[in-house]
């Protein structure tokens, strides 16, 4: 092998490679989650995290060839640090993580392990010395006019796929982030709500009407009445007490929007699920999200109730 190769041998390397690793990844999470999960960031049988891998550590290792441990050594660093900072460009972009190692020992920020790490190391060595050479004389038998057409055809679905792949995942950072928004907002009404339960009954019926949090909107009418009761009663108070209840009235009615809005919004986005935002949430299991954690596992739910009452359907 003298890795002296034209830029369309380079690319059918990497297609090659990016299939093989979505193989790997595919039967590997399967196995663990017992069930066909068709792994990856894009939608076609492509894991680019592999295919850059490989080639990369083909083209790093071209000075230390005949040095195992040398090889060794290099691919492990080499695969170590891509890995390493797409994770870190991934979750800045997209607000999750994809894959998180933060579980194993030896683990920088979740994103890269030292037993990963080893992993690469060895993965080199069987690239570069075994697994590599029956890929080379597949590829350097097709003719070069055939490489190009090839290349130039694998580059334009991947790269298809890849757009389509990124903006859904763009769409769920967003969905996400209003996910949040309006469950802050939620409990935001929700903690007024309970300093108006605090004021206006009794303290054992206090526990009763926070603990429905569910039926929001029953303890709101709720509240209207109470209100309602009281400025009749305080009909012949002050202008002072008569004004306060009218606020606190106009403001119930303003929680009261403000809920509806929330609830809705919150529902619609949950809504806005097609099929590569569910697909991508499909095929990482163990996709993640510190600041988001809430409104991702209930999208994930979604994309699997969806799956389930598709199947419901068909039958």
């Amino acid at each position: 092998m003298d890795y002296r190769y034209t830029i369309s041998e380079w690319l059918l390397f990497f297609f090659l490679y990016c299939f093989a690793g979505w193989c790997i990844e595919s039967t590997y999470v399967s196995i663990h989650q017992h069930k066909l999960v068709n792994r990856g960031f894009m939608r076609g049988p492509f894991l680019p995290l592999y295919g850059s891998g490989a080639v990369m550590a083909l083209f790093i290792t071209i000075p230390f060839r005949d040095s195992i441990p040398e090889m060794f050594v290099v691919g492990a660093i080499g695969a170590t640090i891509l890995e390493y900072f797409t994770g870190v460009i991934m979750e800045a972009i997209f607000k999750v993580r994809y894959w998180d190692y933060s579980d194993k020992k030896f683990n920088l920020n979740g994103h890269i392990c030292l037993g990963t790490s080893i992993a690469w190391g060895f993965l080199t060595i069987a690239l570069v010395k075994f697994i590599h050479a029956p890929v080379e004389q597949f590829v350097l038998r097709i003719p070069e006019k055939v490489q190009a057409g090839i290349a130039m055809v694998l580059t334009v679905i991947m790269a298809g796929d890849f757009a389509l792949s990124f903006k859904a995942a763009l769409d769920i950072r967003d969905i996400l982030v209003k996910m949040e928004k309006a469950k802050e907002e939620l409990e935001r009404v929700q903690t007024r709500l309970d300093a108006m339960i605090a004021f206006l009954y009794p303290r054992e019926e206090q526990k009763e009407k926070t603990s429905k949090r569910q039926q929001i909107s029953e303890i709101l009418q709720d509240i209207k009445k109470k209100f309602d009761l009281l400025q009749t009663d305080f009909e012949q108070e002050d202008s002072k007490t008569k004004e306060n209840l009218v606020q606190s009235k106009k403001e119930l009615i303003q929680l009261r929007e403000k809920y509806i809005i929330a609830r809705e919004q919150r529902i619609s986005l949950r809504e806005r699920l097609g099929f590569y935002k569910r697909s991508i949430l499909k095929s990482h299991p163990s996709i993640n999200s510190t600041k988001f954690k809430d409104a991702l596992s209930e999208l994930k739910t979604l994309s699997e109730d969806k799956k389930d009452k598709k199947k419901e359907n068909h039958n």
